[in-house]
């Protein structure tokens, strides 16, 4: 450890150096997320469904996930979004204009046995997915 009436410099290069080996501080300083996420820097995005599919589910479980995928309205950018509850897959047609939002997986990434999903869809033209999945709401036609 410097000592010395002219350690200081050389001790706050050090820390700045220590610090910038954290994940979460580096990600923040070079501002990572807003130059690589497809979604940038806010919670939810729209976009228009280009096609169903079905992922199978990773080991040890076994079965089909329901997911779509989305091109951003913002960018342009393509993702893949699950589809959450049962028979919701229905309710969503190609063209339909959809809200996705992150799916809650630690550090940015996928959650569980769902394999390169990070994205759930929450809206379908405007409407809230649980409800039009329960009948409460009918979906409104584009």
């Amino acid at each position: 450890m410097p000592n010395g009436e002219f350690a200081a410099r050389k001790l706050v290069r050090q820390r700045k150096r220590q610090r910038m080996l954290k994940k979460w501080l580096k990600r923040k300083v070079l501002r990572l997320k807003e130059k690589y996420d497809p979604m940038g820097t806010v919670p939810r995005a729209k976009g228009l469904v280009l096609q169903k599919f079905i992922v199978e589910q990773k080991q040890p479980h076994s079965g089909q996930i329901k997911c779509v995928r989305v091109q951003l309205i913002k960018n342009n950018k393509v993702v893949g979004a699950f589809v959450p509850g049962d028979g919701s897959v229905n309710f969503i047609d190609e063209h339909d204009e959809v809200t996705i939002e992150g799916l809650g997986g630690s550090q940015r990434g996928q959650m569980g046995c769902i394999p390169g999903m990070k994205y759930k869809v929450v809206e379908v033209n405007g409407a809230d997915m649980d409800l039009v999945r329960k009948g409460k709401l009918e979906k409104p036609k584009r």
